[in-house]
Formats: structure tokens, C-alpha cells, sequence
């Protein structure tokens, strides 16, 4: 783990040198320690700090600088890192001041000038700052953020890349979290630019589009060599699989994917009946299960990319890329798998991402939280997005178009909804109309056996037919 900062600021090149030497000598195989002459360079510091996750544990600023007063430059810090203990250095005529700021900015403590010795005057205060301060301290997640807003349609797209290709993220709404403010801010950018993905070195992505994306995180995006033994188009489990067992034969293989490895079987919150796995694992487990052993044996990946034209010649097959790349292979597989059916709805691509999901259970659970949802389809994939969502949903309801589940799911996910209160299964019943401002707000359901139509409120739909 990243050791946390003591920031240090005062314009009295002495008394900071002095301080930093006396903080440096106690403090520095815990904490790293960062000084400055300038109240103005250390806010820039501290907001760099913060995109690139690192956490400051301690502010000590001088009260009289002539760019903005110690109290000033506190209460902005802490804007940025509100759990950070704050200590105002000040003389005996500014004692008054640092009362004022203990009431007005919580101020931690005042600390009078000179603090000599520093094992009488200066280190049991720190020292109980600290403790303090790491009694209630979480680590923050070092990886990747994602901040936008929560039914943007821009932001479901790269919750659901990251997600569906196991790359760790903490999703930040910046309606709901304050946090995500400052890192909008730290950026130097608004609302309008957003989504952003802020990577681990700190750097910025603004609305990224996929491959940018992926190669800033270090996904493979070109292939190794111009020849392969076997090029397998699809990354689902029938891919996958494939992979496992070219390579592992000692055939030269790329697999392509043009989202993220596992296909549909990868969003499965739950697979209970995959032979091996008498437990049961999640979709995302066994994806990355799969991924760890076709690398091993040596294949590569490439995402996101699709093949835009395939031709043979002198026996071999010639593949073109949509970014242009050109791979030549003695043998093709197809495994590009299913796709979800669209929904022939009028007005309902402008709800995509933005409350109508195709999949993508997993990744928007937490912001159904309370909510009632609606899920259309009653094969084995809809069952288990329904058990998942019953964890976060208020009310599941399930869309079917047959008299029971029991007709298209596997028997021990019907008998586990029958055993879930909050999931209701709602037969004979389809969506045949959605409305909405900018985001999914009620959806018209149509029973097709009687004919009767009704509106209800509705915060997300998930498509799994």
C-alpha cells in the first residue's frame, strides 16, 4: 500500500525548513512528506494527488501567507480531503484567529511558534492526530474511476467494457457523490465533458471511446505476428474454448473479441449448472478462469476489435480489422455466438444506456437499489439476473411470454425465484411502449392474452431474449 502524505505549507522558507526537517525525522518511514513555499502550489498538489488516488493523511500550514491565509488554504484542502487532520502553525498574535478557525473550520489543532523541542511541543500532538486519523481511515481503491452520470448512456458503455473485461473500476455518479466533484474539479473540466476515466498514474481520459480506452489500460490492441495457425473470431465460452485447446497444442492463436471475452455467459451473476463447478460460480469467475488458461498456453487477445472482411489466398486466409490491421491465418473459427434481441419499440434507442439495458444486470444492480425494475425474458440468463437483482430491487418483475417459467428455464432457478418474495412473474406479457424525459421513467405493458394495456413507473429495464 502507497504510504500517505503530510503536506507542509508555509511562506517563511526557515520555519519550513525547520518543520520539515523536525516531520521528516519522526514521520518519513510511515508517511512521505511534501513541503512548499506556496499556498497556490500546494492546492495544485493536493488536486493532483487526489486524481492520482493517493490520500493525505495531515495538513500543517502557516496562518499569515501572502497569498490566502492559513484558515483559507485549510478549509480549501479539506474540500478535497475532508478526513485529513489539519494543524494551524501560528504566533501568540494570532491565537485569536486560530479559535475562530477551530469553530468555523473544525480546525484539529493550533500549534504556537517555535515548537521547540519537538518531542515535547511537536510530536505527541502529531502523534495523536495521526492515530486518530488511522483509527477511522479505509484505504481507497488505487485503480480506475469512472464519473459521469448514472443513466448516461456513455457512462453504461464503459461500466460495461471495464466490467466485462475484468478490469477492477469504482464507479463515481456526480449526483450522488461528493468525491466525484473534486475529481471533476482536480481535472480542470464540467459536466459536459464527462463521462472521465481516471487511470491509476492519475492521467484523464475525456469520454473515451473504447480502444483508447482499452489501451490505457493495458489491453492488447495489436497482434504479436502477421501469421497464425488458428484465428478464432468470438470470445464467448465456444471461443474460449477453442483457444484453450489450439494453443495448448502448441497452434499459433488469436482469438478477437469485439467487446469483452465470455459473451453473454460473462454477466451471469450466478452458473449453477457448468460441469465441474458443483458450487456453482459467477459468469465473471469462469470468464476469468478461461482467459488465465488459453494466456498461459500462450494465445493472444485482441478488444475491441471486429473483422471487416475475410478473403483467401495461396491457401490462407487474409483478415482485415476495423482499425486496418491485416492477419493472416491457416484456419478460421467462427464463434461469435448470440446477440440479444432489440426491441422493436418506437423511440427506445434513446433509452439505451440510459435505463434499458441489453444484459448489464451486474453493472447497474447498485443503481436499482430500492427501485422496481422489469426484466423481459424467462430463459436461464433472465432467471439469474433476477436472483442477482432481487438483492438490490425492491420488486422484480419478470416478463414472459408463456404461462410459466418452468417452460424455458432450467428447475433449479425456478424453484429458487418461487422462493424469492420480491420477484414476481408477470405471464403473457410484453412491453409495447417506453417513456421518458432523458432517461427511462415508465414502460406500457400489454397482457396478450386479454388485450389489457397499462402504464407503470419503471427505472430500468433488462432485455434477455
Amino acid at each position: 500500500m502507497k504510504l500517505p502524505f503530510i503536506i507542509i505549507c508555509d511562506d517563511d522558507v526557515q520555519v519550513l525548513r525547520a518543520i520539515q526537517r523536525d516531520i521528516r525525522n519522526q514521520y518519513r518511514n510511515d508517511y512521505r512528506i511534501a513541503a512548499t513555499e506556496s499556498a497556490n502550489e500546494a492546492l495544485d498538489l493536493i488536486k493532483e494527488l487526489k486524481l492520482k488516488n493517493e490520500t493525505v493523511a495531515l495538513f500543517i500550514s502557516d496562518q499569515r501567507m501572502p497569498e490566502m491565509e492559513g484558515i483559507v488554504f485549510l478549509e480549501k484542502a479539506k474540500e478535497i480531503f475532508p478526513e485529513a487532520k489539519q494543524v494551524l502553525l501560528t504566533a501568540y498574535s494570532d491565537i485569536e484567529a486560530a479559535i475562530r478557525a477551530i469553530n468555523n473550520v473544525r480546525l484539529d489543532y493550533y500549534l504556537l511558534k517555535p515548537w521547540n523541542p519537538p518531542e515535547e511541543k511537536l510530536y505527541p500532538i502529531i502523534n495523536e492526530l495521526l492515530e486518530d486519523w488511522q483509527a477511522f481511515y479505509k484505504p481507497d481503491h488505487e485503480g480506475i474511476r469512472i464519473i459521469g452520470f448514472q443513466w448516461s448512456p456513455h457512462s453504461h458503455r464503459l461500466k460495461e467494457f471495464l466490467s466485462g473485461n475484468l478490469v477492477p473500476y469504482i464507479w463515481m455518479d456526480v449526483e450522488a457523490n461528493k468525491d466525484a466533484e473534486q475529481y471533476v474539479a482536480s481535472a480542470k473540466s464540467s459536466y459536459s465533458d464527462l463521462p472521465l476515466v481516471v487511470l491509476k498514474d492519475g492521467s484523464v481520459l475525456t469520454n473515451p471511446d473504447l480502444p483508447d480506452l482499452a489501451a490505457s489500460v493495458g489491453l492488447q490492441q495489436k497482434p504479436l505476428s502477421e501469421m497464425y495457425d488458428v484465428l478464432i473470431i468470438g470470445a464467448g465460452p465456444a471461443g474460449l474454448a477453442a483457444s484453450v485447446y489450439g494453443s495448448c497444442e502448441g497452434l499459433k492463436t488469436l482469438l478477437i473479441e469485439k467487446t469483452n471475452p465470455g459473451g453473454q455467459a460473462s454477466s451471469s451473476a450466478r452458473i449453477e449448472n457448468y460441469l465441474g463447478f458443483p458450487s456453482g460460480l459467477s459468469g465473471a469467475e469462469l470468464t476469468r478462469r478461461a482467459i488465465s488458461q488459453t494466456t498461459r498456453f500462450g494465445t493472444e487477445i485482441l478488444t475491441p476489435k471486429e473483422v471487416k472482411s475475410i478473403c483467401v489466398k495461396d491457401g490462407y486466409k487474409i483478415i482485415e480489422l476495423n482499425d486496418g490491421t491485416v492477419v493472416h491465418s491457416k484456419a478460421i473459427i467462427i464463434a461469435t455466438g448470440a446477440a440479444y434481441e432489440k426491441l422493436n419499440i418506437e423511440g427506445i434507442e434513446r433509452f439505451t444506456g440510459a435505463g434499458i439495458y441489453y444484459g448489464a444486470a451486474a453493472v447497474e444492480a447498485h443503481a436499482c437499489k430500492n427501485e422496481s425494475i422489469y426484466i423481459i425474458g424467462g430463459g436461464n440468463s433472465a432467471c439469474q439476473a433476477a436472483m442477482y437483482m432481487s438483492k438490490f430491487a425492491t420488486e422484480v418483475n419478470m416478463l414472459i411470454r408463456r404461462d410459466a417459467l418452468k417452460q424455458t428455464a432450467a428447475n433449479y432457478l425456478v424453484e429458487n425465484i418461487s422462493k424469492t418474495p420480491n420477484i414476481k412473474i408477470l405471464p403473457h406479457t410484453e412491453v409495447v411502449a417506453v417513456a421518458g424525459d432523458k432517461v427511462l421513467e415508465a414502460v406500457t405493458l400489454r397482457n396478450a392474452v386479454t388485450g389489457e394495456e397499462k402504464s407503470v413507473p419503471a427505472k430500468a429495464l433488462f432485455v434477455y431474449i
